[in-house]
Formats: structure tokens, C-alpha cells, sequence
């Protein structure tokens, strides 16, 4: 509460502008009768605020650097805001709108993303109980897999500095049949 105006943070992951936008618009249904909806997101290197009717630079931006003053990416943060009948200066709004945002994020819970590497494994027959077994030693993403007259083939998701290892420890599991590419 400032001034008794309420302001209430919400924040979430978005991948793309579009992600970004439903999560306000459910925001904006879950609370419709809100004074005002600002909003900041920081996707890559695309980034947009709004100050929906706020003065100019006094909610969206401030939102948006509470964001990359914890090195956020790919989040959407929300203000709402129930307006209390006293006008609050345009310094008490920045404060307002970035302080409910810094805290909303510094204590939400937070997931690290890591890139992975796809990597094409193919493994004769003889050897399946090799791979299913190295791919639980590793943290792997399995994706396709596809039978061959020889053998299986599939996509292995790795983190790129665990390839190397991977290869050969799947190297040294089938006596070299297996093959792996598209990990250079």
C-alpha cells in the first residue's frame, strides 16, 4: 500500500512477445476492475513496457529495469494497480511500480535454462541396453527415435560440454559400432 493505493506484482515466463501478451491478458482477467495494468517483458534481446495510462516512464520502464537489474530473461511482470484517491508524485510511482516488481521477482522461485546440443546417435542392436543405460547417466533429453534394418537411431539432447564425454563413453559402451554426429 502507498498512499492507499494497492499495487499487487505478478510475474512469469514467457519465450515469445505473443507468450508475454496472454499472460497479461490473464492477468487483466483475473483482475478487470484494476485502476491500471503495467507491464514489462524481457525476451532475448526484445524487450516492451507499457505504463497503461500512467505518467510516461513511471511504471513499464522501472518494471523493466528491475528485470535486468536481477539478470532476468524471458519474464513477464504484471503490476496492478487499485488506485487509492490520492495522486502520488511521479517519483513515488517509479519506486512503487519498480520496488513491487523487484520484489515480486527477487523472491519468486527461479529456474536456470541451459542450452542443449541435439546429437544423432545410431546403435546396433546388440548394444541398446548401452545407450538407454548411458542415457540415464547423463542428464539427456531424449527426442526421436527411429528403427533401422541395424539398429535405432535417435536425437540426444545434451548440454553442449557434456558431448565429448558422451561420445566416448557410448564409444567405449559398444566397442565403437555406435555412431554419433551432429555434435561438432
Amino acid at each position: 500500500m502507498v498512499d492507499n493505493s494497492e499495487f499487487l506484482a505478478f510475474a512469469a515466463r514467457a519465450d515469445t512477445p505473443a507468450e508475454a501478451l496472454a499472460y497479461l491478458d490473464t492477468v487483466k482477467a483475473r483482475y478487470p476492475d484494476a485502476t491500471h495494468h503495467c507491464w514489462a517483458y524481457q525476451i532475448g534481446a526484445e524487450y516492451r513496457f507499457n505504463d497503461d495510462g500512467e505518467p510516461g516512464g513511471t511504471a513499464g520502464a522501472p518494471m523493466l529495469r528491475a528485470i535486468g537489474g536481477q539478470n532476468l530473461d524471458h519474464v513477464m511482470a504484471v503490476v496492478v494497480r487499485y488506485y487509492g484517491g490520492v495522486k502520488l508524485g511521479t517519483g513515488v510511482l517509479v519506486r512503487a511500480y519498480g520496488g513491487t516488481t523487484a520484489e515480486c521477482l527477487r523472491t519468486a522461485p527461479r529456474l536456470e535454462v541451459r542450452p542443449r546440443q541435439t546429437v544423432r546417435v545410431g546403435v546396433p542392436f546388440p548394444h541398446l541396453s548401452a545407450i538407454y543405460h548411458l542415457l540415464g547417466s547423463f542428464d539427456t533429453v531424449r527426442g526421436e527415435e527411429r528403427y533401422t534394418a541395424s539398429g535405432v537411431e535417435l536425437d540426444v539432447g545434451l548440454f553442449p560440454e557434456d558431448v565429448e564425454g558422451f561420445a566416448a563413453a557410448l564409444a567405449d559402451a559398444t566397442r565403437g559400432e555406435a555412431e554419433v554426429s551432429g555434435g561438432e
